[in-house]
């Protein structure tokens, strides 16, 4: 499921890095969601993005995390504990991208001139949920530092939270942090609260 993620991603980005008209079709509008039912956009716009820089950066570490959490889906699965796990990533995945377009859809419904692009909301989900079933493990800030996973995690919540506060730039970083709420809400939303023990049991608690 996540090589089929990133070839459409890849293939519909370098599509409208060329075709403006169809970069204004698929992109987050939320103007344009709301007043001209154009629903599409909340799902399409995750597979948009402003230039190659973007693209790779969201891609690279999309495959890192979803590779972890693929595996969990599958192991959860061969146990009898969860879904089909190519059904439940593309839960994650795409309830993610909706998820993380809800704070701009109310905030924005009115300006028609806003947009916004890009899989970052949905790879966030994709990034807490493996945090959830592995908060110690070690993940590289800006690829150096070794931090836990769940320390990290808070770090980037903060960070996103005190940026989108400071305003300015062209990252949506309210995104980033719905698509993370939801990423670690995903296990219990699926699994019940039982899903709750893999977090605590990776904390040693």
């Amino acid at each position: 499921m996540g090589t089929l993620i990133i070839f459409l991603t890849v293939a519909i980005s370098v599509v409208c890095f060329y075709n403006r008209a169809i970069f204004d079709n698929l992109s987050l509008k939320p103007y344009y969601v709301v007043k001209r039912n154009q629903w599409h956009r909340i799902v399409t716009h995750g597979f948009v993005h402003a230039d190659w820089t973007h693209l790779i950066v969201n891609m690279l570490v999309f495959w890192s995390f979803a590779r972890v959490v693929m595996a969990m889906f599958t192991h959860q699965f061969h146990a009898g504990m969860s879904m089909d796990p190519n059904i439940k990533f593309s839960l994650l995945y795409f309830g993610g991208i909706v998820f993380a377009s809800i704070y701009d859809i109310r905030k924005y419904k009115d300006n028609p001139y806003y947009t916004s692009i890009g899989a970052s909301g949905a790879v966030s989900a994709v990034v807490f949920t493996s945090i959830f079933y592995a908060p110690l493990s070690k993940i590289y800030l800006m690829g150096l530092l070794p931090l836990p996973a769940v320390v990290f995690g808070i770090l980037y919540v903060g960070y996103e939270a005190y940026s989108a506060r400071r305003g300015g730039g062209n990252v949506n970083h309210h995104a980033h942090i719905f698509g993370a709420i939801y990423g670690f809400i995903f296990p219990m939303l699926t699994g019940g609260m039982s899903q709750l023990r893999f977090f605590t049991d990776g904390l040693g608690l």
